[in-house]
């Protein structure tokens, strides 16, 4: 009998090992610094990482009732270090536990394996972050007073569900960096990743660091909705390919929140603000209130929805083409069988 080989593990710090271990590596840091809160040296350290920092407690003129905010500041970027770290594990188990599992059920092509995982992990975080975003939404109620959007900027003072969204929100989209080398991305598929990871990064951390929060979260909700829809609809196109009407729900849908983006972001930079008493620029006060930063913010945001417009035009386009494709040789198929039938009596 020959001896059974062992399998090799892969060379200390070399690049399988460190793909098949970024996960234990991320959860031992947070372990590291949730350990260190249980010890006064290292804890007035390790809370900067884990809890949300600069809060600003406000009180009634009597004492009887405080009110507490949060500003930004570079502590934040500690603080974003930890969660993004957190989302490195939940993404690990997701894929781990969840879409590996429904991988090797289906038996999925490579093509179809990698778009099956992307879809799936987004699908996960959209749901969350809609979710939360709109608990948000439903308990701050920006909605029902749409110049809340542009009065009394600056917002320099968010609430703690606020900033924790927000802070997570950015940890989450930095940590979609270092997954494209941890996940294997194809090369293929890494510009199109890319470019869509470093458009949320620069969006979300513009409307928080700008002080543009209720704004920027008046737009996620329902962006994340629709995305959440498209992909949706693909692990169930994935499962099966006859299934493809929530495409037509989403096309419909993201048109119309392309519209509603444009709509209020004309609102709040070319009108809301502009017309706002207190315009000027102060960092100290967190006033960016000046015309070249509202063109700069409104430019950014039209030309995102037109490549987005685009982008989505060229997919209903390749879309079609390929139905047509395929309902040709099926009318062929038919005609042939029509001038069968037509033959078939003139024989007798």
């Amino acid at each position: 009998m020959g001896l059974r080989r062992k399998n090799k593990s892969p060379a200390v710090l070399s690049h399988e090992f460190v793909i098949q271990n970024h996960a234990d590596t991320a959860s031992r840091l947070v372990m590291c610094l949730l350990l260190g809160l249980m010890f006064e040296a290292p804890a007035k350290y390790a809370i900067i990482f884990i809890a949300v920092q600069y809060n600003v407690t406000y009180t009634t003129d009597d004492n009887s009732v405080q009110f507490h905010f949060y500003d930004y500041g570079p502590k934040d970027i500690a603080t974003i270090i930890f969660y993004m770290l957190v989302a490195i594990n939940l993404h690990a188990v997701i894929q781990e536990y969840i879409l590996d599992k429904i991988n090797r059920r289906l038996h999925l092509s490579k093509t179809k394996h990698s778009k099956f995982n992307e879809s799936g992990q987004l699908a996960f975080f959209y749901l969350f972050s809609f979710i939360w975003g709109a608990s948000i939404l439903n308990a701050v109620k920006f909605m029902m007073d749409p110049t809340s959007l542009w009065k009394d900027y600056p917002h320099s003072r968010m609430l703690f569900q606020v900033k924790f969204f927000y802070i997570c929100q950015i940890a989450y989209w930095l940590h979609a960096l270092p997954e494209l080398y941890f996940q294997k991305i194809r090369k293929e598929d890494i510009p199109r990743q890319l470019c869509y990871i470093c458009l949320y990064i620069a969006h979300i951390s513009g409307a928080y660091i700008l002080n543009l929060q209720q704004l920027g979260l008046i737009l996620m909700i329902p962006h994340y909705l629709v995305e959440l829809i498209f992909h949706a609809s693909r692990l169930f196109y994935f499962s099966d390919e006859n299934k493809q009407k929530g495409f037509t729900i989403w096309a419909l849908l993201f048109v119309m929140v392309r519209l509603l983006t444009l709509t209020l972001s004309v609102l709040t930079f070319g009108f809301g603000l502009a017309r706002v008493e207190n315009p000027g620029f102060s960092i100290a006060d967190g006033n960016f209130n000046v015309l070249p930063v509202r063109i700069g913010c409104l430019g950014a945001v039209c030309l995102t929805q037109a490549w987005m417009m685009w982008k989505f035009i060229n997919f209903q386009l390749k879309k079609w083409r390929e139905h047509a494709k395929n309902q040709i040789p099926k009318k062929k198929i038919s005609n042939t069988k029509n001038k069968r039938i037509k033959k078939e009596p003139n024989r007798g």
